[in-house]
């Protein structure tokens, strides 16, 4: 948080981008190894990329890696019939030690690229120390395998946030919450998010007052987030305002009263003046 805009760069940048040398402890894992092993593990197993997206900060020690992919066949009604969300793939590796290696299968949506990370989703933070660029490529591999899966739970967290009614004032106090108590947004991003709030730059499925569109404001505003905090922001907010919204329904009441409805009322008993002694 709190760095300048990421850049977005090439492939062939990220490739020949100077490898660290940090002494016999640290285990390079070259962002050119995990660009070629993930296209060859998508491939592998199915999957077209539709888009490859690449940020890289000064010198591309800290770059990260978001593919857009589709499966070729698939027999899950859900992903099939799907429309508003993509598949996603994403990536971080660093060069200068100031983050881990993490990758992790999400969604994007289409109508703005906006990206979505869960967190049990993204449990796997590699130092770059002994085996990891074999782990590296064993956890890639891991990730590929399980993409759908992933997917259909992304799929049912978006279904979830659509049903969750947030107004004006609850979603400024939930900006508040991300802003001071979870610093997750710094004051660009706060910016960022008021400004959508007031004249969105996309046109979302649902209504203003809903926790998907409220969702969409803070995910755009997170891609200004530094290469080496995006995912792992992502992943704290999605798990953020899907608990907050599964609090709110748990809070409803288990059923509602029509304000118009008549309601029958003993006379005798609602005539009755009771005196207290004071």
């Amino acid at each position: 948080m709190g760095y300048t805009k990421p850049k977005e760069t090439t492939k062939w940048s990220l490739e020949l981008a100077p490898l660290p040398n940090h002494g016999k402890s640290y285990t390079v894992v070259s962002h050119k190894s995990v660009i070629d092993n993930t296209l060859t593990l998508l491939k592998d197993s199915g999957f077209r990329v539709k888009k490859e997206i690449y940020r890289a900060n000064m010198n591309a020690n800290v770059a990260q890696g978001v593919y857009h992919i589709t499966p070729i066949q698939t027999t899950d009604e859900k992903i099939i019939e799907e429309t508003e969300l993509g598949m996603m793939f994403a990536w971080t590796n660093s060069y200068d030690k100031s983050t881990r290696f993490q990758c992790a299968i999400g969604a994007y949506v289409k109508v703005c690229s906006n990206g979505m990370i869960a967190g049990e989703m993204m449990n796997f933070k590699r130092k770059h120390t002994g085996s990891a660029d074999r782990d590296v490529k064993i956890h890639l591999s891991d990730q590929i395998k399980n993409a759908e899966k992933y997917y259909k739970r992304i799929i049912e967290d978006r279904d979830a946030m659509k049903a969750v009614r947030l107004n004006c004032s609850q979603q400024s106090e939930l900006v508040g919450r991300l802003f001071i108590e979870q610093n997750l947004l710094d004051t660009q991003q706060l910016t960022c998010v008021k400004s959508e709030m007031d004249k969105p730059t996309y046109e979302y499925s649902t209504d203003s007052d809903t926790a998907w569109t409220f969702y969409n404001h803070v995910t755009h505003a997170l891609k200004k987030a530094h290469p080496r905090d995006w995912m792992q922001d992502s992943q704290d907010f999605h798990d953020f305002i899907t608990a907050e919204c599964k609090s709110r329904n748990q809070l409803k009441p288990p059923y509602e009263v029509n304000p118009l409805e008549e309601v029958e009322v003993d006379e005798e008993i609602s005539n009755e003046v009771y005196l207290l002694d004071l």
